[in-house]
This record gives C-alpha cells, structure tokens and sequence, in this order.
C-alpha cells in the first residue's frame, strides 16, 4: 500500500504562497494567528449546527469555511514570525474539536431525518477522521516523521476530508435534502460522501501505521538515530 497523499508537498506549497497575501491582510487588520483559530472553530460549530437542523447546503458551505481557516491561522504565524508551540497546541485541538462538531451535527440532523444508516455512516467517518489525527500526533510524539512529514502520508488528509464532506452536504442540500430512504438522491449522496472519508481516512490510517512500524528502532522501542 503506497504512501502518497492525494495532496503533494508542492501543492501545498504553492497553495501556502498564493493565500500569504490575504494571511498579511489579516494580520494587519488585527487577526492573531490564535484569533483565527478559534474564529475556524467558531464557524465549524455553526456549520455543525446548520447541519443538525438539516440546512445540509448551508451547512456544507459554512463547514468548508470554517476549515478553511486552519490555512490562514497557520499562514498568518509564518508570515509574521508568530510560529509558536502553544500556536500550534491551539491549532491541532480546536481544529480536531470543529470537525468533530461538524459529523455530531450530521448524526444529530441525519437521526433527525429518519436516515439512521446516513448516522451510522457519520459516526464512522468521525472515527475515522479522528485516527488520522490521533496516529500523526501520537506517531509525532515518539519521534516518528516530526515537523510536516507524516501529514505527506495517507490518501485522506484534512483537506481531502474537507473537500469531500463539503461537497456531501452541498450536494445533499440542493438535491432537496436528506431522507430516510437512501435511494433518495440527497440521501445517497451525503451517504457516499461519508462513507467515501471513511474508506479512505481508514486507509490512511494503515499507511501511517505501516510507515511507522517499518523504521527502524532502539530496544527501547524509541525510533533509532
């Protein structure tokens, strides 16, 4: 199984140098690297709520929003020289905190529909989702793959996750919605969509387990140098 991310390290890169403009923007305007990021959590929560309510298009948008700004909050610390590690402490957490939000609104609003299979699926993708992050930042801690390398490892990255769940619940919203028959176009598709990230957040999942358990270590059971 390959290691490779549907997002390159180039593409990152050069996403990360056409948004430093509007990351100088903020900065100028006030915006504090920490600021945007509970500003991102803030609008993820409404995405969830919108979500929970059963606005699926709206909640698609302002989700997406919302992850957004886990690009700006970081691009603002580097663009200013603010890179810190409670920064960086506030970022992963209340990045992982708003996409949690955002599936709980979608079990709570699926549930609601009478679509429980579209639940089930939801809370799966969330399980997932959350091992991607948990196998990075446990892998991190014992030395595997610091800085940004582990984040090139895996098929479903936040970004991939984002896109893909964004487009779920547009979709899902202009389709007329979500119901408890899920041959129902709406219902299909937000179905697909989450079902999608968890196949592929699970597959992520092993590749990064599979890239740490493949180095080398000590007989302590710390990576060797």
């Amino acid at each position: 199984m390959g290691r490779g991310s549907l997002v390159t390290p180039e593409q990152r890169s050069a996403f990360r140098a056409r948004i430093e403009p509007m990351a100088l923007a903020m900065s100028r305007a006030g915006l504090t690297p920490n600021m945007l990021t509970l500003i991102g959590f803030g609008i993820a929560a409404v995405g969830g709520l919108l979500a929970a309510v059963e606005w699926w298009f709206l909640a698609g948008i302002v989700a997406t929003a919302g992850a957004a700004f886990d690009l700006f909050d970081g691009a603002v610390a580097r663009a200013t020289g603010q890179v810190t590690r409670v920064g960086a402490f506030m970022d992963s957490t209340f990045d992982r905190w708003g996409e949690g939000v955002v599936y709980v609104g979608i079990v709570v609003g699926a549930t609601s529909a009478g679509f429980d299979l579209g639940a089930w699926i939801a809370a799966a993708a969330l399980v997932s989702a959350f091992m991607v992050s948990y196998v990075r930042s446990k892998s991190e801690s014992l030395g595997f793959s610091s800085g940004t390398g582990m984040a090139a490892i895996g098929l479903a990255p936040r970004e991939v996750r984002t896109v893909i769940l964004g487009l779920g619940l547009v979709g899902a919203g202009l389709l007329g919605g979500v119901s408890p028959d899920l041959l129902d176009a709406g219902s299909l598709l937000l179905a697909a969509s989450l079902a999608l990230i968890t196949l592929l957040a699970t597959i992520t999942v092993i590749q990064r387990i599979r890239h740490v358990i493949s180095q080398p270590t000590d007989h302590e059971g710390s990576p060797s140098a």
